[in-house]
């Protein structure tokens, strides 16, 4: 394997078409403003290196990051790349994963709007993101340990675990499908509107109105939060350890809960069972 080391590339396509090298303490950055870097590569290793040039990740195949930094103005960085893994790396570029294949995260600083859509098969550990539209129609995702910010995150994802995660994020699991969320707590408004076969199994839901319009919905121990107008036209099976503000027409199904301060059933279609302990 090649080795390139302490060096600075500013050029087009810089080492475009490279096989079987290593990248260390180097820098993609100056004057030229060039991008695509590392543009149809293979066996790529980078470590400890600076990315500020567009583009750099691109039809990658066998890509490792490591302790590197990618700075906003390195924008779409990995894009159609497969079998990738980044470690201990910065990726604040927007639309920093794009329909990409078997990739892992591990011990990342995320801040990229736009951020994983149409990415297949993503394990994410011991990790932080900052993202609007974060993850979108991917699916295989299987998350443990991430704490995410933002706005309308997973929205139309498929087939996905996540373990132990703490998500602020409105608009989250919209239309998700095959999901399940375990030992986490999900904090925002309109949590997981028109989603199938989604599960919650011991996560504190936090926010108003949650829930609605779902097919399959299990709860499984869950603690609700400042939650109002909750279930509304969901077929729902649910245990709730806690109280809920308010529960508004649920289609079908049964819910158990400790108390609930209001119940609204002013819809003749609405057939859900809610079941005080």
């Amino acid at each position: 394997m090649q080795t390139i080391t302490n060096q600075t590339f500013d050029e087009e396509r810089a080492l475009y078409g490279s096989k079987d090298i290593e990248v260390t303490d180097c820098r993609f950055d100056g004057p030229a403003d060039g991008e695509s870097a590392f543009k149809e590569c293979k066996n790529i290793s980078v470590k400890d290196t600076f990315f500020n040039l567009r583009y750099p990740f691109w039809h990658d195949n066998g890509l490792k990051v490591s302790g590197s930094e990618m700075t906003e103005a390195c924008r779409a960085a990995l894009w159609y790349s497969e079998n990738v893994e980044i470690k201990d790396t910065k990726m604040h570029g927007i639309k920093a994963l794009r329909e990409c294949a078997d990739v892992t995260i591990d011990g990342c600083d995320i801040i990229s709007p736009e951020f994983g859509w149409s990415v297949k098969s993503i394990n994410m550990k011991n990790s932080s993101a900052q993202s609007e539209y974060f993850m979108m129609r991917s699916d295989h995702l299987n998350f443990e340990n991430v704490k995410l910010k933002g706005k309308y995150s997973f929205q139309y994802i498929t087939d996905s675990v996540f373990t132990g995660c703490d998500f602020d994020t409105k608009d989250a699991f919209w239309h998700a499908k095959n999901v399940v969320i375990k030992d986490s707590v999900i904090k925002g408004e309109y949590l997981a509107w028109y989603c199938e076969n989604v599960t919650f199994e011991n996560c504190t839901i936090i926010g108003t109105q949650p829930l609605c319009y779902c097919k399959g919905l299990k709860l499984i121990n869950c603690r609700m939060v400042d939650c109002d107008l909750a279930f509304e036209k969901s077929e729902v099976v649910a245990d709730i350890a806690s109280s809920v503000v308010s529960i508004k027409n649920p289609r079908s199904g049964r819910i158990t809960v400790e108390s609930v301060g209001e119940m609204i059933m002013d819809d003749p279609e609405a057939k859900g069972e809610v079941v005080v302990k």
